[in-house]
């Protein structure tokens, strides 16, 4: 298999990966309802909350896993295969009426075995020649195409059965074991790093605090608008399942097209810019969405969002890459994915506890807000990590 095509059948496991997770987000509040709790904000908290605790305690274990043993594509199928048998056992709890305990176990294990799987495939994406911001271009487009059909594909299946996303989420879990069988391994065999190693590779590398901070805000944002998001539109504009799923489809479209070429955009004129104007932007485009007084307003500055999203986010793992060697890019990279799903945690906790508390309006205001400060905070170290490595930062690699 050519480098090209394992670089396109790695970004098809992303894809179906992320497809299926954000099939769920727009009818958050009517799974939840269905399971037992009506409470769209105090239920769907925990329900999303809980996948991405499985996902922050595992996704660093799996990581130096990999290393430990030389190999990706078994935990891939592990983790995706589980994923699907998870996600059926979800749809059943639903006919039953569980405890919601139960419900949050599932869930949690969901982000276990799910976790794991995305990052995994991500460092493989990283571990292939080419060129970091084609690769990780490549897995942003993936990620971009699966959240933004994901959305409003999640959205219709919803108007069928509150069930039906679940048992496609289930069925495409199995696609992606399947696919991901075709894949040879390329991890290095000499690598035996645990999670302690992925501290102790930021204390040896404390650069990556830079793009790890950028990659935690930035998914905060993901995460807030995957539950309050999601209810802010149902609420302030009266949405259904079906439109959510096209609103957020506003946001992930541009966010998909736009990643190959702006990962291949930062290979040649370096990661400061996209990496510290995208963020300023995109957290100025959030606040534009709290403030938006119509749908068509908010559909077009969603838009904004994903494009000004989709200039930073694979310059920020590419960086990740620059900055880690081949030795122990695997656990960096799972560095990365942790607090990227501590900042998806933090951005649902912390976004639904403003939204109940203080409302929508201060929500979003302190999560925008967060992303431009991140950028002018951070812009310096940003600068001088380029002035002491100016090759890592336009490889030119093909």
């Amino acid at each position: 298999m050519t480098v090209r095509r394992e670089r396109a059948t790695l970004a098809g496991v992303v894809f179906a990966v992320l497809f299926a997770q954000v099939l769920l987000y727009p009818g958050v509040p009517q799974l939840v309802a269905a399971l037992g709790l009506p409470d769209a904000l105090g239920a769907g908290t925990p329900f999303l909350a809980a996948e991405f605790v499985g996902v922050v305690l595992a996704v660093t274990l799996w990581g130096a896993i990999s290393d430990a043993t030389g190999r990706r594509v078994p935990f891939i199928v592990v983790g995706a295969v589980g994923g699907s048998l998870a996600y059926l056992l979800l749809a059943w709890l639903v006919s039953v009426e569980p405890p919601f305990l139960a419900v949050l176990a599932v869930r949690f294990a969901q982000g276990a075995l799910t976790g794991g799987a995305f990052s995994i495939a991500v460092t493989m994406l990283l571990d292939l020649p080419g060129g970091r911001g084609r690769n990780t271009g490549a897995a942003g487009i993936a990620i971009g195409l699966g959240t933004a059909l994901g959305a409003p594909i999640g959205g219709r299946l919803y108007a069928v059965d509150v069930r039906a996303p679940l048992f496609a989420t289930a069925a495409l879990f199995l696609l992606a074991a399947a696919v991901a069988l075709r894949i040879p391994d390329r991890a290095p065999d000499d690598r035996l790093l645990g999670a302690r190693a992925a501290l102790a590779g930021l204390r040896r590398r404390p650069s990556l605090g830079v793009p790890y901070a950028f990659g935690l805000v930035d998914r905060s944002t993901a995460g807030f608008f995957a539950l309050v998001g999601t209810v802010y539109f149902q609420t302030r504009f009266g949405l259904d399942a079906a439109a959510t799923g096209l609103l957020l489809g506003a946001f992930f479209a541009p966010f998909a097209l736009l990643q190959y070429p702006f990962g291949v955009l930062s290979d040649r004129i370096g990661r400061t810019a996209p990496v510290a104007v995208g963020s300023l932007a995109f957290g100025l485009a959030v606040l534009g969405v709290g403030l938006a007084p119509s749908v068509a307003v908010a559909a077009g500055t969603m838009l904004v969002v994903g494009a000004t999203g989709a200039l930073c986010a694979p310059a920020t793992l590419a960086l990740v890459g620059d900055i880690a060697d081949e030795t122990d890019r695997g656990t960096a990279v799972a560095g990365f994915n942790l607090v990227g799903s501590v900042g998806f945690l933090v951005g649902i906790v912390a976004g639904g506890t403003l939204a109940d508390r203080f409302g929508f309006l201060v929500a979003f205001l302190v999560v925008g807000g967060a992303e431009m400060l991140l950028a002018i905070g951070l812009l310096p170290a940003l600068l001088n990590l380029e002035t002491d490595s100016r090759a890592a930062f336009g490889s030119g690699e093909d």
